[in-house]
Order: structure tokens, then C-alpha cells, then sequence
């Protein structure tokens, strides 16, 4: 998937070119585009996407998201090989630098996802691995191709994973399966994927664009405000009590009464007609 950069970004910048971007229908489109590296992330590519996700939160012309990538590859992990946060790539390291970098770089992109205010979906055309594969598990919702994998491949090199997988691992398929896929680090082929509640569907290669796109306009055709909450609601939940929980689901109603697209789904039920919502 290769959509046309986003009007007014510098052809002649490199990096407009190693992160795409395109608004198409309200739909944000973020790609990752260095498919000669397996689309391995570099520092700045991590703040291109988390400044593009940040701009969708601000943007009430943009309803949705989707991050996907060329080539055969959706993320190969950090790019380990290339430069580092430009403060600390050529200072000698000491205490506190590691995970001074692990906290402004990849927790900060995972978090980026997480918070974003509008539904994003990841459409995964390839390998997810490391970083790249928490990449796409912070995501709201998961299309993957069928060659696509997912691997936890910290293990392999001797690393404790980073990029909130403890994290988002074990609230999608429970401690014993995290720990199994994260222990061991195997590839995990999509339709496995899929049975474990990692991914939302699989689709074959040809299909994903088109999977992705009509979900994606789905969402942005919904009540957005309702959906962002909604969105808050469920990822807080799994760290609240019941009466936490309850009570932050009353206020969001409540607020969320006040929007136009609350005003319009009762109207249109009363009415008995479609709803037409403007996000707002």
C-alpha cells in the first residue's frame, strides 16, 4: 500500500519519504516505507508517526487511522543497525541512557497509538517483529495478510522485550501465552495469530488494502467522539475495579450526550432512519 504523500510535505525530505502520508475520506494513512530493511524503524521515523498520530487526535477532519508499510515486511523491529536518538548516538553510553532511550523512543510510539483519539487500525502485510509487532498489537483493531507473522524476537538476542509488550501481550491472551511467545520467540504465523485474539481477521495479500480501507470507512463515517471514548474506556478497564470502571462509563456518557452525534443517533432512532454522523 503506497498512498500519495500528504500535500505540502517536501519531496526532497528524505524522510518524507521513508514514513508516507495521506488523508483519503478522513482516513489518515500512515505508511512505513524503507522495504529494503524489512521497514526495521529508525529514531526518526518513530517521531514522524508519532507526531502524524498526535496531528490525527487534533484534526477533527481526520476520524480514522491506519498504519501499514511496503514491501514484504510491516516492521522488522528497531532499526538497531542505523542511528539511535541523536543526543546519545555518539556519546559513550552510561546508567540510565537505555532505558532513558527505550522511554522517549519506543514506549513513547506505543503510547502514541494507545492515546490516539481516533480508532486506528494496523494493516499487516508482513513480518511484525519486536517493536514492530507491538507496533501492531497497540492498534484498535488488526488486519493481517496471510504470510504475515508476528514474532517476539527480544528472546533471540538476549533482550527483555521493550515497547510495552509485557504490557499489551498478557492483556490479549493471557500470562501463559505471552510468556510461551515470549519466551521462546517463534514465529507465529497469522491464521495462529488470529486464533489467539492477537488479530482481527486475515485476509489474503491481495485483499488487505481493501479490508483496510472499508473498515477504516466505516469508522470514520461512525460517531467519532463515541468511539474515542469508547476507546478510553476499554483500554482503562483492564486496570480498573468495577466501580472505577462504572463510574468513568456514566461520565463518559454523560459527555458524550453533549456531542451532535449522540443528538443525531437518538434522532435518527426516533425517526427511523439512518444516522448520519459528522464527528463532532
Amino acid at each position: 500500500m503506497t498512498p500519495s504523500p500528504e500535500a505540502g510535505t517536501d519531496p526532497a525530505d528524505p524522510l518524507d519519504s521513508l514514513v508516507l502520508h495521506a488523508t483519503d475520506n478522513a482516513v489518515s494513512w500512515i505508511t512505513l516505507n524503507r522495504p529494503e530493511a524489512m521497514n526495521a524503524v529508525t529514531w526518526d521515523q518513530r517521531e514522524r508517526v508519532i507526531s502524524l498520530l498526535a496531528d490525527a487526535s487534533a484534526d477533527p477532519a481526520v476520524r480514522a487511522v491506519v498504519i501499514t508499510a511496503t514491501g514484504k515486511g510491516f516492521c522488522a523491529g528497531a532499526d538497531l543497525r542505523g542511528a539511535t536518538a541523536p543526543a546519545t548516538a555518539t556519546a559513550k553510553r552510561v546508567p540510565g541512557d537505555v532505558a532513558r532511550t527505550i522511554k522517549l523512543g519506543a514506549q513513547r510510539l506505543i503510547s502514541a497509538v494507545l492515546d490516539c483519539e481516533k480508532p486506528v487500525i494496523a494493516a499487516v502485510n508482513g513480518t511484525a517483529a519486536g517493536i514492530g509487532a507491538h507496533l501492531a498489537l497497540a492498534c484498535d483493531l488488526v488486519i493481517a495478510a496471510e504470510q504475515a507473522k508476528f514474532i517476539e524476537v527480544f528472546v533471540r538476542r538476549g533482550l527483555v522485550p521493550d515497547g510495552g509488550g509485557a504490557y499489551l501481550l498478557p492483556r490479549l491472551v493471557g500470562p501463559q501465552r505471552a510468556k510461551e511467545l515470549m519466551f521462546f520467540g517463534d514465529s507465529l504465523p497469522a491464521a495462529d495469530a488470529e486464533r489467539l485474539g492477537l488479530v482481527n481477521r486475515v485476509v489474503p495479500a491481495g485483499e488487505l488494502e481493501k479490508t483496510a480501507r472499508a473498515w477504516a470507512q466505516r469508522l470514520a463515517s461512525g460517531p467519532t467522539r463515541a468511539i474515542a471514548m469508547t476507546k478510553q474506556l476499554v483500554n482503562a478497564s483492564l486496570e480498573s475495579d468495577r466501580a472505577t470502571a462504572f463510574a468513568a462509563e456514566a461520565a463518559a456518557q454523560e459527555i458524550n450526550m453533549t456531542t451532535a452525534d449522540a443528538n443525531e443517533g437518538v434522532a435518527s432512532f426516533v425517526e427511523r432512519r439512518p444516522a448520519s454522523y459528522e464527528g463532532r
